[in-house]
């Protein structure tokens, strides 16, 4: 395996690393996740700490960074952004250049409400404490992108189908919800998996196109690599021989490009509600491929994205996906703020 210099390297969205370097870290991870269960882990943060700046909620994104950090032998300090100056209007130059006097990494996660949904708004904010931080920037979600995340997905891909990603069909599913979530981590998968040669298709209902700009990113990545990536507006056509698939609602593309609240929430619920079929049911499983698995980042609201004997059944790799957040996040720290021997 080549190594790569990833020391001090800002983890903003996935398309900003090469394929090489994505797959460098999953590789990494994957050997971390063997010293964990071979019942040693070399303490390759010893003695640092990596400051997470949460403006959002989170169940797994601070469990597994405060995990992976811990598992390395350092530390991940939780910050609620209302608890900070910044709340008071605190500069985010003053921030960050706070933040890399005291730590060796600084987490921002920021999207949604945090930002009034406002499209790029969230992606704007962690890129201008990438600017002024001499400290690596990882992003732990945004409304653009959710890098890490993608990566643990990829490396759950790689594990169920032994590193062979091309030409493996991966659906991307809108499907249906009360909650109005954000773009980011459809976009991550989007922009990862085409990097990756797989054939990636969006399956959505007329209304929720997501970013023109990074489906061009996509279809470019496709381009290079040999993959595909498709639109359709079809859940079943796209399903057939679907190898992976990610059941996950958002928000559409008026709502977006308007801003939420601007364009109603209830107004967007509306729009929702008239796609409750676009829902992941046993028997659109039973068309998939035959050893399909079925991902999820999570929360997945069930009876409304997926039916329980779905996400709970053969298929689903859920779980393995949310331990697998763990050893990314672990490789992650180490490779960009980790100590150097």
């Amino acid at each position: 395996m080549a190594v790569y210099d990833l020391h001090g390297k800002d983890l903003i969205s996935t398309q900003e690393w090469s394929r090489e370097e994505l797959q460098f870290a999953i590789d990494f991870a994957k050997d971390i996740k063997r010293w964990k269960y071979a019942g040693y882990v070399p303490e390759l943060f010893k003695n640092r700490t990596f400051f997470m700046l949460f403006y959002n909620t989170s169940t797994r994104t601070r469990a597994s960074f405060e995990a992976a950090a811990t598992l390395l032998g350092g530390h991940a300090q939780f910050i609620d952004f209302k608890t900070t100056r910044g709340s008071e209007g605190e500069s985010i130059a003053d921030i960050a250049h706070m933040y890399e006097r005291l730590g060796h990494a600084l987490g921002v996660r920021i999207l949604e409400d945090a930002v009034d949904y406002v499209y790029g708004a969230g992606n704007k904010v962690i890129r201008e404490y990438a600017a002024h931080a001499k400290i690596p920037v990882i992003n732990m979600a945004d409304d653009m992108y959710h890098p890490t995340q993608a990566l643990a997905d990829m490396m759950t891909i790689d594990e169920k189908f032994f590193g062979k990603y091309e030409k493996k069909k991966y659906v991307i599913m809108w499907a249906y919800s009360t909650h109005a979530r954000s773009w980011g981590s459809v976009q991550d998968e989007m922009l990862i998996a085409t990097k990756f040669g797989m054939d990636v298709t969006l399956a959505y209902p007329p209304g929720f196109d997501l970013d023109e700009n990074l489906v061009n990113q996509a279809k470019e990545n496709a381009k290079e690599s040999g993959g595909a990536l498709e639109i359709s507006h079809d859940l079943k056509s796209a399903l057939e021989g679907a190898h992976v698939v990610f059941p996950r609602n958002w928000v559409s593309h008026a709502a977006v490009m308007t801003g939420l609240n601007r364009f109603g929430k209830d107004k967007e619920i509306e729009l929702h509600n008239k796609y409750k079929d676009w829902k992941l049911t046993k028997s659109l499983v039973d068309i998939m491929d035959k050893k399909a698995i079925v991902t999820h980042v999570l929360p997945v609201f069930r009876g409304e994205e997926a039916d329980d004997e779905v996400m709970d059944g053969p298929h689903s790799v859920i779980l393995d996906q949310a331990e697998n957040l763990l050893y990314i996040r672990a490789a992650v720290l180490a490779l960009l703020a980790g100590n150097r021997y």
